[in-house]
């Protein structure tokens, strides 16, 4: 007679069918950590590089500490100095300066560009391979290499001259009313490709079905991109300007290369003010406090974006 097989043992061997489970669940149950493991490597990174060194600097803005003498506790009066720092105030102003002069380079442009790489032509990805180029490109190699465009012999100034716009050489880097210009075009030359591209996911998430209508409806490439594509594309241009805003206010490679803050501070920047203070003044404790300061000012500006990206009048357009 043959016996039939079970999953059962019978009344006191145990449920087979219902061990496995239960040996799974608990199994998830122990290891629930496991997946939290992936994430130690890079959360030790961050702390070893970020977040302590942001601890330290925010502690050593309520000192003197200049690596040779020893630490004093000055409580405000480092922020005290920094009101009566003529040279914080003028590179705040330059600061000003280039946050204005780069948004037709970092916020207009960068859009115009990305709709004319929208389009669909041979050869697309070439062009914008040559935009994005910039972008991945050593800003040390790009600075000197704009030095000698803007080189008294240099290109820039043989071509002013062969065309009889300028009889002299003009010192783009001497001189106080063009240095701050001639950074202003290399940090957006520099990095209008990055925005460019921010701006190309943007128009791609666009429904065609938008531009077939206006077209049908008779509206020429300006009216479409006023009407369709300027709206829509309102939250990726504050997420550009809020790029823009923190990129100025830290312009130092492009100073420290062509210019190192001068002449006469003229090209001075906060990111090269902050790091000229810290390690050619090791004024560390000074240094930290303008940089607590800036920090603050930067989640600001971000947090304004934030809340204007978030309101009615741009969600519902």
């Amino acid at each position: 007679m043959s016996v039939a097989t079970s999953t059962r043992r019978g009344p006191a061997g145990p449920d087979v069918s219902t061990a496995q489970p239960r040996k799974r669940a608990k199994l998830r149950e122990f290891h629930w950590f496991v997946p939290y493991l992936f994430l130690v490597p890079v959360m030790m990174l961050f702390v070893v590089f970020f977040a302590w060194p942001a601890v330290l600097a925010l502690q050593l803005a309520f000192y003197d500490y200049s690596i040779v003498n020893p630490t004093v506790f000055v409580w405000w009066d480092n922020f005290v100095h920094m009101v009566n720092d003529p040279r914080l105030r003028r590179a705040a102003l330059n600061s000003l300066v280039y946050l204005i002069g780069l948004l037709p380079l970092t916020v207009v442009v960068p859009l115009l560009l990305a709709v004319l790489l929208n389009q669909k032509l041979r050869a697309i990805g070439i062009f914008r391979f040559m935009y994005y180029l910039p972008v991945v490109t050593s800003m040390v190699a790009v600075a000197v290499a704009w030095r000698y465009v803007f080189h008294d012999l240099g290109i820039l100034n043989w071509a002013l001259t062969s065309i009889g716009i300028v009889d002299q050489p003009i010192q783009f880097l001497l001189d106080q009313r063009t240095s701050i210009w001639a950074i202003i075009l290399v940090e957006g030359w520099k990095s209008m490709g990055s925005y460019m591209l921010i701006y190309l996911a943007g128009l791609q998430a666009i429904s065609a079905d938008l531009y077939e209508s206006a077209k049908i409806d008779g509206a020429g490439p300006i009216q479409r991109l006023r009407h369709i594509t300027v709206p829509l594309m309102v939250p990726f241009i504050l997420v550009t300007l809020t790029l823009e805003m923190q990129d100025a206010t830290q312009i130092f490679t492009s100073v420290y290369v062509l210019t190192a803050g001068g002449p006469a501070d003229s090209t001075l920047s906060l990111g090269y003010y902050i790091w000229s203070l810290a390690f050619e003044q090791f004024q560390m404790g000074y240094a930290s406090a303008i940089s607590l300061v800036l920090w603050i000012v930067l989640i600001l500006m971000a947090v304004g974006n934030y809340a204007v990206s978030r309101s009615k009048r741009f969600a519902t357009s």
